[in-house]
């Protein structure tokens, strides 16, 4: 049952995707809560934007926009790998989720993990996968996730 606050709150904190303007918002600052991430000129995340573009649905950035503050306060990617194997199916591979600490616990992973599953489901996807740290197994469970396998890294820079 949804309470006119959830019914309020869900207008506040929409999925939808990457829009240009949305660098103006935070966009970036986001990100930096994740990793590492330098700061970006507005013509070198203008270049990048149009070239994931080109890929369609293959390649889908989506964000949560606070509607209060305009700010942009959740994000996560995801890709579509295509295969040989399984009748030559396809894989997609959720990439740099992530919530601002000053939203955490409102769902908006969880919608954003939806989202993005959701999306890879509906081109097609045979499954969707993703790496992530110990710490958020519990949270990923929570989303329909089990632990498999092990993942390995070789950085390159």
């Amino acid at each position: 049952m949804q309470t006119a606050n959830s019914s309020a709150e869900e207008e506040i904190f929409r999925v939808r995707k990457l829009e240009i303007a949305d660098k103006n918002k935070g966009f970036i600052e986001l990100l930096q809560q994740l990793t590492v991430c330098d700061s970006v000129s507005d013509e070198r995340f203008q270049e990048r934007f149009q070239e994931l573009a080109i890929y369609g649905d293959d390649h889908l950035v989506c964000v949560i926009e606070d509607d209060k503050s305009g700010k942009i306060v959740a994000t996560g990617s995801v890709f579509i790998e295509k295969k040989f194997i399984r009748n030559c199916g396809k894989v997609g591979h959720i990439e740099d989720v992530v919530v601002d600490s000053s939203v955490r616990g409102k769902q908006l992973g969880k919608k954003i993990v939806e989202f993005l599953s959701d999306h890879a489901r509906l081109t097609g996807c045979y499954k969707v996968i993703l790496d992530c740290s110990t710490n958020n197994i519990p949270f990923y469970e929570r989303c329909g996730f089990k632990q498999k396998e092990v993942q390995m890294v070789k950085y390159f820079i």
